[in-house]
């Protein structure tokens, strides 16, 4: 176990390097200068240059990126080229309501996905299968932007009654926590629902016909102890590992959904700091979701044990 952790300790410091150092190299050596991007399209040579040499980008590439990586080792993701605050504080503003939308869509998602692929295998082409697949079809048929729009739309008044009319999160026992996450949570969750759902009715489609399933069966044991202590435990192996890598690039791609609900989370952030070419910011929250997911896979590789006993973790 504590090999494996180590290792897992390592394979995520040379990711983390990797992708820091290919995010760096691709920001730095834009076509659009970050100093034109800062001064406008109206800025005079000598402004540029200024800008430049306030940034410390008139030095070389490779001094800069020796800089950024002793930086980046203590911590320091270094100062928003927009307004100087340093880049930690910008994300860590952000981090608790794009953390609270990953997780409640992700509880919804899985917990969603696996018992509707569960209901769907053990009443496989019957009726509620069927419906069941049609549901998956048109939900992996909905772009999520779509699906938040048509949420928003129909729920606009609603919320409107209630004095919603700001999604941003904060603890969960704020005044309408609730109602202000609904909606973006649904929004999020609903194209992976459908996807857990699909994947969780072929797994347990698989493991419903195995040996041991039969002889189950076959000793008495009651339909649902066989279904969710023995056909589920199995079948749940490729579902955590895909929630784990899921789970994790969620924390990057949750923009559309926060800007279409006006949230003021981390996706936001990325959108605002493209745009203005604030390349400290884009490459701390790349580091940030790179590390989500790395710790993500950990994790799943450590539950293994507990879903499959035949996993034996060295």
């Amino acid at each position: 176990m504590a090999r494996l952790i180590v290792g897992r300790l390592l394979y995520a410091a040379v990711v983390l390097w990797l992708v820091s150092t290919l995010v760096f190299l691709c920001l730095h050596l834009a076509p659009a200068p970050v100093e034109r991007v800062i001064g406008g399209p109206r800025a005079t040579a000598e402004t540029l240059e200024l800008i430049r040499r306030n940034l410390g980008l008139d030095r070389p590439l490779a001094v800069q990126y020796g800089d950024f990586l002793r930086r980046s080792l203590t911590g320091d993701l270094g100062e928003s080229y927009v307004n100087g605050v340093p880049v930690h504080r910008l994300i860590a503003d952000r981090l608790p309501t794009t953390a609270w939308l990953v997780l409640g869509a992700g509880v919804l998602w899985f917990a969603g996905g696996v018992l509707t692929g569960v209901a769907s295998a053990v009443r496989a082409r019957r009726a509620a299968d069927r419906a069941m697949t049609a549901f998956v079809l048109v939900a992996l048929s909905t772009p999520p932007f779509v699906m938040a729009l048509v949420l928003l739309y129909l729920f606009s008044t609603r919320l409107g009654d209630l004095g919603v009319t700001y999604f941003e999160a904060g603890p969960p026992l704020q005044e309408h926590f609730l109602q202000r996450m609904a909606l973006p949570w649904v929004a999020l969750a609903l194209l992976m629902l459908a996807t857990y759902t699909r994947l969780t009715r072929g797994a347990m489609l698989d493991v419903l016909g195995e040996d041991y399933i039969r002889t189950a069966r076959a000793k008495g044991l009651p339909e649902r102890r066989v279904v969710y202590r023995h056909g589920l435990r199995a079948a749940l192996t490729p579902v955590v590992t895909q929630f784990g890598v899921d789970a994790g690039a969620l924390m990057g791609s949750t923009i559309v959904t926060e800007k279409v609900f006006g949230l003021q989370g981390v996706g936001q952030l990325v959108y605002q700091s493209v745009t203005l070419g604030d390349t400290p910011v884009i490459i701390g929250v790349t580091l940030m979701v790179t590390l989500v997911v790395v710790l993500a896979s950990l994790l799943v590789d450590l539950g293994y044990a507990a879903l499959d006993p035949r996993v034996r973790l060295a």
